[in-house]
């Protein structure tokens, strides 16, 4: 297999998001963005208690985008103006689609506060093209025990195939654009070779651990942690150094304008004063406090 040169070696420096600091690898100084990914996060680990629960975040709006979520440990719960009210627990995905607007909101559970524990996790902002912004809100909950997973023969690698496709296996997820996401644990010495679709720019990130890439480049937390791979081969090659877990993500890009404002994501200045509007006048939606 030919494999994808790298394009861009990216960082993971914390930033402060309130009373929150997390690692944002996308957008940096460096990579604003890899089309159609637009914003990822990785939180915690933090220890959550009855005296320190900096992530209850309360009723927001969205609007022109895919926020998803990949909880690595701990539990969180999702409620939303559609209705929905699900816990997510370590390893679940949620995976909303915005299109014209939801509000939705998401912490701890009081019964994981109570008890005390770790929390981490991901938040990817997926865009939308301009001709789906506008579709109905959607949400899923997709559980860690239900996702297809591959492994090689020794079993050092499992992905999970969260949503797309890889080696004919198809994520749980139902998704609005071509994508595919994938999470990787990789043991010691374990070696596997993943296919990339042509047509998509991809990256991967490396939550924790130490792996190489194409067996030329390491990534580890405490100083590359993401890979943005040029469109010139058919896929790359993961070594592991150390056990690690690393998220990898690939979709068809939009190449259309972007006008985002907070928690908003559009093609134009226009678009987001009327999602600013819409919001005051409810029509995303309400959901109580």
């Amino acid at each position: 297999m030919k494999l994808n040169t790298i394009k861009t070696i990216g960082r993971s420096d914390f930033v402060n998001m309130g009373p929150i600091e997390l690692r944002q690898p996308i957008p940096t100084q460096q990579i604003e963005n890899i089309d159609p990914f637009i914003l990822l996060h990785h939180y915690g680990p933090y220890r959550i208690d009855e005296k320190n629960n900096p992530f209850d975040l309360g009723p927001h709006p969205h609007r022109g985008f895919e926020p998803i979520t990949f909880l690595i440990q701990g539990e969180q719960l999702h409620r939303d103006s559609l209705g929905h009210e699900s816990v997510v627990k370590a390893g679940d995905v949620q995976w909303t689609t915005a299109g014209r607007g939801i509000i939705h909101a998401e912490g701890p559970t009081k019964e994981f506060v109570k008890k005390g524990g770790t929390l981490e996790g991901i938040q990817l902002w997926l865009n939308l093209p301009a001709e789906k912004k506008m579709i109905p809100a959607d949400y899923q909950h997709a559980k860690n025990e239900d996702f297809n997973v591959i492994s090689s023969d020794d079993e050092k690698v499992n992905i999970q195939v969260i949503a797309g496709e890889l080696n004919g296996f198809y994520g749980r997820i139902k998704t609005q654009t071509a994508v595919n996401a994938f999470m990787i644990n990789v043991e010691e010495s374990g070696v596997y070779e993943i296919k990339i679709p042509k047509e998509h720019q991809s990256l991967i990130y490396l939550l924790n651990g130490n792996v190489s890439i194409n067996d030329e480049l390491s990534l580890t937390q405490d100083q590359n942690q993401l890979i943005e791979f040029n469109q010139d081969g058919e896929g790359f090659s993961i070594r592991g150094h150390a056990k690690s877990k690393l998220l990898f993500l690939s979709g068809e890009p939009f190449n259309e304008k972007i006008a985002s404002w907070g928690p908003y994501v559009m093609n134009t200045q226009t678009e987001i004063m009327e999602a600013l509007r819409d919001y005051q006048d409810g029509k995303m939606g309400f959901l109580p406090t």
